[in-house]
């Protein structure tokens, strides 16, 4: 079945002698309504009716002769005045449109070759006329009424035009070599492009809004604005084109033979209609005329919906596209929106059994298909659509058959289920995948289990979502898909069975090779869950498995889910690391500052150091038992210190003595006990910060007073002389040293003792002179500023509170400002 954009009809036939063919042939027509004019060769004008819907045959009206002989070249409607203007023997008559008699008060027009009528543009009781003088160069205006005409206006040529069309002011000549662009208001001309036409195929015509259609060179039907630009493309069109005739969105070209549809939308040839003989062609309100010698033949546009359904039907889904968008601004459809939807959704089909995927989803998104029917086509996701969806497009039963090609292709197949992913995400927030969200969602699900897509899946199931259990959770079971499962429960808002599933995987009841590490899936979604409920159910289980790890569920709390620290902290006394690690969080993180979050964390890393004295990570272990008996304001000393007093954790034991104020028994037992001289002087030094030196220099006393009371710590203390020479004072040490010491030993700490006190001694003369300097700055400034003169004018005001200063006292600022001596603060 063909294509028609037109339905074409036989309307009349002229009869006439054998003898008289020739001389009463058709030479053109002119049409307005159902009414038809023709002129014939022998001067004749006819007037026809055509049929209507309740007549079957065009009527014949009057006939009037011009005179004896001589065709008749143009005849135009003038229904504003009921006048019918005809040219003929190179004049232009005016008739009666419906008597055929002649106008009397309009004489003839003569020596014309072509004329145009146009509406006017100034006065709607008249109209404008354009003629082309036979004698003269020169193009003329006129205005017509109802009983007079006149020329307003000449506009010179350098050629006699062969052709002639108006726009408004604008008119578009063809001459005998060349295309010409006039305005008739400024008189200026354009010349547009030459040709080599005869005289019988140079044609222009009205493409309507300021826009030409002319016969160009090369068979070209060329579009030429009024301002002499082109806006579309040329049609390629046959060379023996007789004429042309704009029916938007199609251009009638008109042959000896045939008549030719073309689209000006996509510059395609659409149909073709048989009419041998044809002379001429003559646009109407809903189509064409076209003539020959004896007939005349009608040309109806279909409607535009037909049209459109007619293209989808033979599958020229783009071209109903175009045509659909085409129209819709000069022809409106009632039923455009949902018509368009249509037709983009199939031409979205065709693009997609093309595997034209990207042009198919965005057709399908335009045209808002319901995204089930999609689904529909993919037999292992089709069951999530249920029984009761019924397709709306027939189109659709005409896709592949996938499971076919999934063993036949499975490379194309592939793609098919790439677009499908593709195509459902981009609807599924949008309002129509919101219609059928559960749908769309279920055939997510399987169709990331099909392509092995974890980390959509994951991201499916992480956000909210409409899958359906009934569904998905055999679907997702068949396929030992249980992490999913675990995710499509806690999604659903089942956070039990999300957890005792994934707990499952954990303890080896179920072999689910696409998940990793789901113990930490377990802890992180414990941490974030406001059910205290389901935590207090898992936490054993969980912190069983892995202290380190499972005291996250406590640790990784969002501030919207808390738990109450006390009961933590009950919960984990049997769990010895997880207590531990959860009381740096509430110290460290949380920043506690309860004495008893301090003192238990305390006693746990005494705990852990003690039972640790073997492992290799013991020194880790007490160096934050140590950092913390340093930095903590909080512990209780005593409470630390019965704990530690009785065992090997000496340096923790002398800090804890130090913290009481017991330094020097700390000290006996870093020297005595732990027998390490640096840990020794590493307490002094730290026991010291932040403190003024006499407390170090006080500690570094008392630990040369124990090295000394013992012989065997004689070289530590003459090494802790000479590495601190500037901290002890020579006079008080040599009072403390055995007489039996040489100068010799000492010397080394002697020197830089002198050395030190000299410095510090010039140090302090410097810093008295630069204080002394200073001074005498602010004397001289001070002098300076005594010696100034001040004038007091009566009702001087004070510069604070702007009352008049009465007293002799007063003061002055450095910029002379003067204020009571209470106002200025003295």
């Amino acid at each position: 079945m063909a294509f028609r954009a037109f339905t074409h009809a036989h309307v009349y036939e002229k009869q006439a002698a054998p003898k008289e063919k020739d001389k009463s042939s058709i030479q053109c027509i002119e049409c307005y309504g159902r009414n038809v004019y023709i002129g014939t060769k022998d001067a004749t004008v006819q007037h026809l009716i055509l049929p209507n819907g309740d007549q079957s045959k065009t009527r014949e009206g009057r006939t009037r002769k011009l005179g004896s002989s001589g065709h008749i070249v143009q005849l135009r409607a003038v229904p504003l005045f009921n006048h019918l203007l005809v040219l003929w023997d190179r004049s232009v008559t005016a008739l009666n449109m419906f008597s055929l008699e002649p106008v009397p008060a309009l004489k003839k027009i003569q020596h014309v070759s072509l004329f145009e009528v146009r509406d006017s543009s100034f006065d709607s009781a008249f109209v404008e006329m354009v003629t082309s003088s036979s004698r003269r160069k020169v193009i003329r205006i006129h205005v017509v009424g109802v009983d007079r005409w006149e020329v307003v206006k000449e506009v010179p040529l350098l050629q006699e035009p062969v052709a002639l069309a108006v726009d408004g002011a604008s008119l578009c000549l063809g001459t005998s070599d060349r295309y010409l662009l006039c305005d008739s208001a400024t008189g200026s001309s354009q010349e547009l492009f030459p040709h080599s036409h005869s005289r019988q195929r140079v044609f222009v015509t009205s493409a309507g809004r300021g826009e030409f259609l002319l016969n160009g060179p090369e068979s070209l039907g060329i579009f030429v604005m009024k301002t002499g630009v082109c806006q579309r493309p040329p049609l390629q069109w046959p060379q023996e084109v007789l004429a042309a005739r704009m029916c938007f969105p199609y251009i009638l070209t008109l042959q000896p033979k045939v008549l030719s549809v073309y689209s000006v939308l996509d510059q395609q040839h659409k149909q073709t209609v048989s009419l041998s003989g044809a002379k001429g062609l003559l646009s109407t309100s809903d189509g064409a005329l076209v003539f020959t010698d004896r007939d005349i033949f009608s040309l109806c546009s279909v409607p535009f919906e037909e049209q459109i359904q007619a293209l989808v039907r033979l599958e020229r889904v783009e071209e109903a596209v175009v045509l659909l968008e085409g129209v819709q601004e000069r022809h409106p459809l009632d039923s455009y929106k949902e018509l368009q939807k249509t037709v983009t959704c199939l031409a979205g089909f065709v693009h997609y059994h093309q595997q034209g995927f990207s042009e198919a989803k965005e057709m399908f998104i335009k045209g808002e298909l319901d995204p089930r029917e999609i689904i529909r086509l993919y037999p292992d996701v089709q069951p999530v659509l249920g029984e009761d969806f019924q397709s709306q497009l027939d189109q659709a039963n005409k896709a592949r058959d996938l499971q076919a090609l999934w063993q036949e292709d499975r490379n194309t197949f592939h793609h098919y289920l790439l677009f499908l992913g593709d195509f459902l995400r981009a609807v599924r927030g949008t309002e129509r995948g919101l219609r059928s969200s559960k749908e769309v969602d279920s055939a997510l699900l399987r169709l990331y289990v099909a392509l092995g897509d974890n980390e959509n899946l994951q991201q499916l199931l992480a956000s909210s979502n409409e899958c359906r259990l009934d569904h998905c959770v055999p679907f997702l079971e068949r396929h030992n898909r249980f992490f999913a499962l675990g995710s499509l429960y806690q999604s659903q808002g089942n956070h039990i069975d999300a957890l005792k599933t994934w707990m499952k995987i954990v303890d080896g009841f179920h072999k689910d090779p696409s998940c990793s590490d789901v113990y930490a899936h377990i802890v992180w979604t414990l941490s974030q869950l406001q059910d205290s409920d389901a935590v207090w159910k898992f936490a054993d289980w969980t912190l069983q498995k892995n202290q380190e790890i499972g005291v996250q569920i406590f640790s990784r709390r969002p501030p919207d889910a808390p738990l109450q620290t006390q009961d933590v902290l009950a919960f984990l006394e049997k769990h010895p690391l997880a207590l531990l690690l959860y009381l740096e969080f509430l110290i460290l993180d949380s920043k506690s500052e309860e004495e008893r979050h301090h003192s238990r964390l305390a006693l746990a890393y005494v705990s852990q150091a003690l039972q640790e004295e073997e492992e290799t990570d013991l020194m880790e272990t007490r160096r934050k038992l140590q950092q913390l008996l340093w930095e903590s304001e909080y512990f209780d000393v005593s409470v630390v210190y019965e704990r530690v007093k009785s065992t090997t954790l000496h340096i923790e034991k002398a800090i804890l003595l130090g913290r009481a104020g017991e330094h020097t028994q700390a000290l006996q037992v870093l020297v005595h006990e732990e027998r390490d001289r640096q840990a020794a002087e590493a307490f002094c030094c730290r026991a010291a910060r932040d403190q003024d030196s006499q407390l170090r220099q006080a500690l570094l006393l008392a630990l040369l007073q124990i090295y000394l009371s013992s012989e065997d710590l004689t070289n530590a203390a003459v090494d802790l002389l000479n590495n601190n020479p500037h901290v002890f004072a020579a006079e008080k040490v040599i009072q403390l040293l055995p007489e039996s010491w040489s100068v010799q030993l000492l010397s080394q700490f002697l020197a830089g003792s002198l050395r030190a006190t000299f410095h510090q001694r010039r140090m302090a003369r410097l810093q008295s002179a630069l204080s002394q300097a200073e001074l005498m700055r602010h004397k001289v400034i001070w002098m300076q500023t005594s010696k100034t003169k001040l004038r007091l004018d009566k009702e001087q005001k004070c510069k604070v509170c702007q009352r008049d200063l009465a007293e002799p006292q007063f003061a002055c600022n450095l910029s002379g400002d003067l204020a009571h001596i209470k106002c200025a603060g003295f």
